[in-house]
């Protein structure tokens, strides 16, 4: 199952607009004007109609881990901070991949049967190094971070797809977004102030208490839309995905699957697989479909709210708090090292925050990280300059995300994490 959590969506919308309602299968309960209000009260004045469906969320972060452990669990290797920078190709087929170590800077040769260039947005260069073109589209979407979760359930503007249309609750928080901004190039992607405004003022007109909410952070992504035609709008460009067999282009082992929706990230490896298992004589059925993704508990840390319920309700922990803003003790924190470490890991404070919450609270690291710098060398876990190498990324990924939304009590957050490690430790960021 894709959704960790099953939340029901209000659709509505707060101007008169007529629409064309294709039947597609989707059960929906319209609901009074007063139901609405009573179960999302921060709703618009103008709402003049609402419908009930189900919908879904999940933990982006404690997905990606649950899809790492399975691999593992079946034999796959995982090579971290892993660059491809070129294939050695001979008689139409691909016998080795060049990487290349981005963090050592060394280079290695892998020897391989198959190659499955599943790299997103990425597809068309990693294509590319093997001289096979592949056209795509690039569409930048922006999202926020509210410090609290502004509504029960989803809440989605009733209009054609379009720029902030949606409030998705997660755990403790609220995500707003979003939008559709042409790209030319992958490098420095981020979310700017006139897309952060854009988001804030079309949902306004449907909440309008996200006026004066307080923003913690904004993030882009990048959708890989495969080029069919032009079109003025990536909106209309299919959000289908593809699954091309370069053996039509000279290559007979290398297979590309790209476009699609984390939706359909499923299907996706089922198709691509069910291809690459044809090439090589493998006929079993795929097992996506028939078993969900099995939960792990190197995920467990990443859910919102997770760790106040347990240091709160059932005292797990009598160990001092480390990040007061998600309250996580140190034991969490050794436990996550713990388990980076059984994975031959380096206990970065990078990887350390992908496995919890740490530093995603209101203060986005400005206290967490000295304590947990300061825990780390008491553990022994860094030495000699670690700790300052590992605080100065682990507050760069914070600032790409807080540097498009700061005015008000966050601006004055970001004032103080200045003067806390600039000023106090003068520490260049």
């Amino acid at each position: 199952m894709l959704a960790h959590q099953v939340e029901t969506t209000v659709c509505y919308t707060a101007v008169p607009a007529m629409f064309l309602m294709i039947p597609c299968g989707i059960p929906i309960q319209e609901i009074s004007r007063e139901e609405a209000f009573d179960r999302e009260p921060g709703i618009s004045e103008k709402l003049i109609a609402a419908y009930l469906t189900e919908d879904g969320a999940i933990d982006p972060f404690k997905l990606s881990l649950e899809n790492l452990a399975q691999a593992q669990s079946l034999g796959c290797i995982f090579l971290q901070h892993v660059k491809v920078i070129g294939f050695e190709i001979r008689k139409n087929r691909v016998e080795t991949v060049h990487v290349l170590d981005t963090e050592s800077g060394q280079q290695r040769l892998i020897k391989i049967d198959q190659v499955v260039n599943a790299s997103g947005v990425w597809a068309a260069e990693v294509a590319a190094l093997a001289n096979i073109p592949i056209k795509m589209l690039y569409s930048k979407g922006s999202l926020l971070v509210t410090a609290h979760r502004l509504s029960h359930r989803v809440i989605n503007r009733l209009r054609p797809p379009s720029d902030g249309d949606i409030l998705v609750p997660g755990g403790t928080v609220s995500i707003l977004g979003t939008t559709s901004v042409r790209v030319h190039s992958l490098d420095n992607v981020r979310p700017t102030v006139d897309e952060v405004d854009l988001i804030v003022d079309e949902l306004a007109e449907v909440v309008p208490g996200l006026q004066e909410a307080r923003y913690v952070r904004a993030y882009s992504g990048v959708r890989p839309l495969i080029q069919a035609q032009k079109s003025g709008d990536d909106r209309a460009v299919s959000r289908g995905f593809t699954v091309f067999d370069h053996t039509h282009d000279g290559l007979e082992n290398f297979t590309t699957i790209t476009g699609g929706k984390l939706t359909t990230y499923r299907l996706m490896a089922e198709k691509a697989a069910d291809l690459v298992c044809k090439k090589i004589g493998i006929s079993s059925p795929c097992l996506t479909l028939t078993e969900p993704l099995a939960s792990v508990k190197k995920g467990k840390w990443t859910e919102p709210g997770l760790s106040p319920r347990v240091w709160l309700k059932e005292h797990a922990s009598r160990k001092p708090i480390l990040c007061e803003c998600e309250m996580i003790p140190e034991d969490i924190i050794d436990d996550i090292v713990e388990t980076i470490r059984n994975e031959n890991g380096t206990s970065s404070f990078k990887a350390v925050a992908a496995r919890s919450r740490m530093g995603k609270g209101l203060c986005q690291g400005t206290v967490c990280g000295m304590r947990v710098t300061s825990h780390l060398y008491e553990q022994g876990i860094l030495h000699s300059d670690q700790g300052l190498v590992n605080i100065k990324e682990f507050l760069g990924e914070r600032w790409k995300g807080e540097r498009s939304v700061l005015w008000g009590e966050q601006l004055i957050q970001a004032g103080f994490k200045e003067a806390l490690y600039c000023g106090l430790l003068d520490l260049e960021l």
